[in-house]
């Protein structure tokens, strides 16, 4: 009713004894009969709150979550304590790999004053609301959006980065049917990743190493019970430092490694 009506919920609240005109009692009867088909409340309103900054969201984005905002922490804490060590981190690079709505790129530009974000996606149109959102924060000259798979736009770059940042796609595919509805609703370019999840992970590996400074850093989101297969890819290839964060429900959520100098 508040976003149908142009109003806080606290102007809501605060005058009940008003009547909502027409126009607005239409719309939010259409808006209920929307949330009763299972479309997202995020979709319905056209926002979604993370790290305390307003996204724009569409039905071409993965709806942001609140976990994901322990990956952009642990992003932002591991840059803060390596602002001494050296030029590459100076003015560090972070590349964002399936950007999305952008919430992961904005909120380390946002959060990290001299960071440079080189966000990608394959979606066209999920980078057309990230355009959107960079803009909506001020911050579209410390962003560069890049149209294409993975890290391969910003190959031609090697050894630069200080960072690379992804929540890609991690739900494997037979259990996308079992998703709640809400969920399914959203795009499945943003949900599928193979037959255990970890198919893009396994293709980003490589392009990471590459692309990274020795001692830079790869933070991932997966799902509950991909870890020992995530850690185990990263052993194999000589990842360093790898550590299991685990969210605020006790699940384990991100997981962050080092490129060594045989990475």
């Amino acid at each position: 009713m508040a976003h149908a009506w142009r109003l806080s919920r606290q102007d809501l609240l605060i005058h009940p004894e008003r009547e909502a005109p027409e126009a607005v009692t239409r719309q939010f009867l259409d808006l209920v009969r929307q949330r009763i088909e299972h479309v997202p409340v995020a979709y319905l309103t056209g926002g979604r709150e993370f790290m305390s900054l307003m996204f724009t969201v569409t039905p071409a984005v993965l709806i942001p979550r609140p976990e994901t905002e322990l990956l952009v922490e642990e992003v932002l804490r591991w840059l803060a304590s390596r602002e001494d060590d050296g030029a590459v981190f100076d003015q560090p690079l972070v590349a964002d790999v399936g950007s999305g709505s952008g919430a992961v790129a904005v909120s380390l530009a946002r959060y990290h004053l001299a960071v440079q974000v080189m966000a990608t996606d394959i979606s066209e149109a999920a980078l057309d609301v990230a355009a959107v959102n960079a803009n909506r924060h001020g911050l579209a000259d410390r962003i560069t959006f890049f149209a294409g798979d993975l890290l391969t736009p910003l190959l031609g770059s090697e050894g630069t980065g200080a960072a690379v940042v992804a929540n890609l796609p991690y739900i494997p595919t037979d259990a996308l049917e079992q998703l709640p509805p809400e969920v399914q609703r959203e795009p499945q370019l943003a949900l599928d990743g193979g037959p255990d999840g970890l198919d893009l992970y396994r293709r980003l590996l490589p392009q990471a190493a590459s692309w990274l400074a020795p001692g830079g850093l790869l933070a991932c989101e997966i799902g509950p019970g991909q870890t020992g297969v995530l850690a185990g890819l990263l052993w194999q290839f000589n990842w360093q430092r790898i550590r299991v964060i685990r969210d605020y429900r006790g699940e384990e959520r991100v997981v962050t490694a080092m490129r060594g100098a045989g990475s």
